[in-house]
Formats: structure tokens, C-alpha cells, sequence
């Protein structure tokens, strides 16, 4: 067996546990990061791709920026469409100048990575059976395989960042962690292909046959959505099914628009609402999708883990510096209440747009609030000022 020793392991290389390791390198923190996939597999997912301006100031903070300042597209406003209409709610203009940013989560990822390669602390991809020891004790520690064989390693604190099916939550005796969640009636029948976008802005959509959202990546590469039922199978969907029940769920004018192309990848995600509370166990800190879920319709998971990013390596800083062990505790108040909020507005913006049911008063209570949240300034400014982030 291998024996390392570092201060912090971090579970994961997502955005979230890149970020949190890069920006340890920074305040010279030593840490080691365990991923379970291959590096190949995680540049390689699709996620989401809206940054709030917050997420844009942390990535600048840490120098992950470059490729972000020259491609990522600025968005100065969000677009509600319902009853065959198109309204623009503007962000700068209703937040003191805060707006969102188009930028792949897989471009971001591969910004991270190739920041964390040039750290002196190492990476481990295709740690398999990795497991968390002692982390209620002030000497916790980690094993894993890899190519046969077996590491262990010490430290002072770990940080799981490995998602909402990882290790590091599943570690917590059950007694210790209070799970809150909310599944959603529909999933997300999501498309992306490589045609120029329909909008300049996103485009949220309620209609008769159900919610839609028009997204981007580049002026080149569009992210398509359409509600669908929950257990819905993907390969029941042609592209030309899915462009065309697209088109049904937008304004006239956005549909005639709409530049269709072969799909680069489509698939079918769930809605649920989940929080673990708190995010700290003695020297186990959770923090983004290990942490919490929000549905993808606020635009929010990405943005939620890097505000967790945020408190935490804060957090890690007192513990080593001023060897302040309630910093742990303190990094999951202060992430929490962003959580809830954030909760909050996801679940908000999910239930007005889509369709739960066919009650016809639920459906007009929706175009009624849509209708306030568009045309009166205290309606817009709501909106916007939580589509840009609440403040850090």
C-alpha cells in the first residue's frame, strides 16, 4: 500500500472540486483530489450552461477566465413567453448591472482542469472504491485503488464534492444528516446540436402542451428542452419529433425562427428538489450535487456549487490559519442560506412555467402571475435580481 499525506482530500473533479482544489493551491493549502472516472469521461460530460456573475467573479478570481472572457456570451436579459407572446425582462438594468453568461459547464470543466494541471498537488483519476475513515476524529483519512493498487491517505479535512450519487454523502451515518426533497411530476427532454441559436437571450416557455427553454452554448451550438413525462424513453424521440414538438410550444414568430440539425446528444433528466443538512461532519465538508439538487430551470447547479466553493475555501482557511475548527460549522450556515434561497426561486420559476396538471385555475393563476412578474417594475426587478444570483 501507498501512504500519502496531505491537509486536505478533496472527493471529486467536477467543477466543484477543481475549483475548491485550485483555489487551496492559491492559499497554499496541500490537497490531493480523488475522481472515480476517467479524466476523458468527465471532460466529456454535458451539463448546464448559464453562469451567474457571481460564478464569472470566482473563476476570475482564481484565473480560470481566459477562454470564458473571449467565448462565454453575455446575456442582459431572460425572455417569458406565454399566450403565444414574448416578453423581455431585462437583468443589468433591474440588478445595478449584474447579468448571466453563456459558457458550457464542459468548457469550464476543461478551463479547471487545465489550471489544476499545473499544480504541484496531485490528481487521481479512476480512483476506484475510494472510502472516507475517521472523518468525526481530528485524523481522518482515505483509501482507494488504482491500477491495481492500494492507497492511503492522511489528512485534516475532506471536502466531497463527488455528487448527488457519491461516496462522500453516503458516508454520514444516517443518523446525522436531515434529507430534504421534492420530486417533480416531468422530466427534461433535452437536445443539443449545432445550429445557431433562435435567441439572442434564453427563452422560457409556457404553453399548452408544456414548458420549453431555448438555451445556448456558442453562437454556433443551441440546448434545446421540452417537458416530458418522467419515465419517458429518449430513443422514442427522433430529432424531427423533438423539432418539431418544439416548435408547438413557442410563439409563432420564435418558431418559424428555429434552425434544426442533427442532435450531438439528447437525453431525458429528471426534476427533483433535495438539501442535506448541515454540510459539515466533524472533518467532512459536502458541498455542490453532494449537497444538494436543484431542478435545472433557474439555471442554478452549477452556480450553487461554486457559491459552496466559495464559503468552504474560506472556511478551510481559518481551520489552518487561525486553527479555528468552528469555521467547518460556520461554512455550512453561510452556504445554507443560499441554498434555501436559491431552492427557493428554482422551485418558483419550475411551477410557472410548466404544467403539473390540467386544472385550468392553476394554469391561469400562472398566466396571471406571469403577467405581473413581466409588466410591473417590482416583478421584473424579482426576477432578475434572483436570475443573476443572490449576493455572496
Amino acid at each position: 500500500m501507498a501512504y500519502y499525506s496531505t491537509q486536505v482530500v478533496i472527493i471529486g473533479a467536477g467543477p466543484a472540486g477543481l475549483a475548491l482544489a485550485i483555489k487551496l493551491d492559491q492559499l497554499g493549502v496541500e490537497n490531493v483530489v480523488l475522481e472515480k472516472r476517467a479524466k476523458e469521461y468527465v471532460l466529456a460530460r454535458v451539463r448546464a450552461g448559464i453562469l451567474e456573475q457571481t460564478s464569472v467573479d470566482i473563476l476570475s478570481s482564481i484565473g480560470a477566465d481566459t477562454r470564458l472572457n473571449e467565448e462565454g456570451i453575455p446575456h442582459h436579459g431572460v425572455q417569458l413567453a406565454f399566450d403565444n407572446t414574448l416578453t423581455k425582462i431585462g437583468l443589468g438594468v433591474n440588478t445595478g448591472g449584474k447579468i448571466v453568461t453563456a459558457y458550457g459547464q464542459t468548457e469550464v470543466t476543461k478551463d479547471l482542469c487545465d489550471l489544476r494541471a499545473r499544480s504541484p498537488n496531485k490528481t487521481f483519476y479512476e480512483a476506484k472504491d475510494i472510502s472516507l475513515h475517521d472523518f468525526d476524529t481530528s485524523a481522518p483519512s482515505v483509501t482507494f485503488n488504482r491500477d491495481g493498487k492500494s492507497y492511503h491517505i492522511d489528512c485534516q479535512i475532506i471536502a466531497g464534492c463527488d455528487g448527488y450519487h457519491g461516496v462522500s454523502r453516503a458516508s454520514v451515518p444516517k443518523g446525522a444528516i436531515n434529507i430534504f426533497e421534492k420530486s417533480y411530476p416531468f422530466g427534461w427532454l433535452g437536445l443539443l446540436a449545432d445550429v445557431p441559436p433562435v435567441s439572442a437571450e434564453i427563452i422560457y416557455a409556457n404553453a399548452d402542451r408544456g414548458f420549453a427553454l431555448c438555451s445556448m452554448r456558442s453562437w454556433s451550438r443551441s440546448r434545446y428542452y421540452i417537458q416530458c413525462k418522467p419515465d419517458d424513453d429518449v430513443k422514442q424521440w427522433s430529432d424531427d419529433m423533438f423539432w418539431d414538438e418544439l416548435r408547438h410550444r413557442l410563439p409563432e414568430a420564435v418558431a418559424d425562427k428555429i434552425q434544426t440539425g442533427p442532435s450531438i446528444e439528447k437525453s431525458i433528466a429528471p426534476l427533483r428538489s433535495f438539501v442535506a443538512e448541515p454540510l459539515r461532519f466533524g472533518r467532512l465538508v459536502l458541498a455542490g450535487d453532494a449537497a444538494h439538487i436543484v431542478p435545472p430551470t433557474g439555471a442554478k447547479g452549477l452556480n450553487l456549487a461554486f457559491s459552496d466553493i466559495y464559503y468552504a475555501s474560506e472556511a478551510i482557511a481559518a481551520f489552518f490559519d487561525e486553527k479555528d475548527e468552528e469555521a467547518l460549522s460556520h461554512y455550512s450556515e453561510r452556504a445554507l442560506k443560499r441554498v434555501w434561497k436559491t431552492q427557493r426561486f428554482s422551485w418558483y420559476l419550475t411551477n410557472l412555467t410548466h404544467r403539473f396538471t390540467e386544472d385550468t385555475f392553476e394554469q391561469r393563476v400562472k398566466e396571471a402571475e406571469l403577467g405581473y412578474v413581466t409588466s410591473t417594475p417590482t416583478g421584473r426587478q424579482m426576477i432578475a435580481e434572483n436570475y443573476v444570483g443572490m449576493p455572496l
